[in-house]
């Protein structure tokens, strides 16, 4: 099944307030506001694209080790995930989709890294939860992700209703400012060019770890 079968079937089930979700559709029809708005705002048309220069950052992984997309990029292409956290299942289940493919990313000299603004301890919780074997980078602020175009500040009544749910995202991400990073994908060769760009304001749709593959191989044999 692919990721975005999954994310879709995931969807289905929620939207419906079937077991163990029991949803009231006010909270679904708030959530499709939202991700409407956005998606009409156009923020994700300004996010960075292929052929645009990929930003340098350096971030902590989860033990406070500061990784630098420099030193990564010394080594070979870099695929950079930005998510929303631990909290979010659609984004769960991309990363088990990422860790599959890591294998396949191995085998083509690149690097895997995802990017969240959520706290260390939350970042730990992300990769015991998933099985991840690679790392997730704190964002502190969504500082990157807003390098990249991709951070966003929620409505207010989104707020609202995050906070009704007892989801705390000053608290998970160490940072009141209740903003997040639309969900992107990102290949970027070494010489700092991204060579592949995804991005949806709609958190609900992914692309496959297999789209990046082909941008991956032909700076494989670029190299070569």
């Amino acid at each position: 099944m692919t990721l975005q079968a999954k994310l879709d079937a995931f969807k289905a089930d929620f939207e419906a307030g079937r077991p163990p979700y029991n949803v009231p559709p006010t909270v679904i029809e708030t959530m499709r506001r939202a991700t409407a708005e956005l998606i009409a705002s156009g923020a994700a048309t300004r996010a960075l694209k292929a052929g645009d220069q990929a930003p340098s950052f350096t971030l902590n992984d989860p033990d406070g080790n500061p990784v630098s997309s420099a030193d990564l990029l010394a080594q070979g292409p870099l695929v950079v995930s930005f998510y929303r956290g631990v909290w979010c299942p659609y984004c769960n289940m991309e990363l088990q989709a990422l860790q599959a493919a890591l294998p396949e990313f191995d085998k083509l000299g690149a690097n895997l890294v995802a990017i969240s603004p959520q706290t260390a301890v939350n970042s730990r919780k992300s990769v015991r939860q998933n099985e991840l074997g690679f790392p997730i980078l704190s964002d502190a602020h969504n500082d990157v992700a807003a390098a990249f175009g991709l951070r966003f500040e929620l409505p207010g009544y989104l707020v609202d209703l995050y906070k009704s749910l007892k989801n705390d995202l000053p608290a998970f991400n160490g940072d009141p400012s209740w903003t997040l990073p639309m969900p992107g994908r990102f290949v970027i060769g070494q010489d700092g060019t991204i060579l592949y760009a995804e991005v949806n304001p709609d958190y609900t749709r992914r692309p496959e770890p297999e789209d990046m593959l082909p941008a991956l191989r032909r700076t494989a044999t670029f190299s070569a």
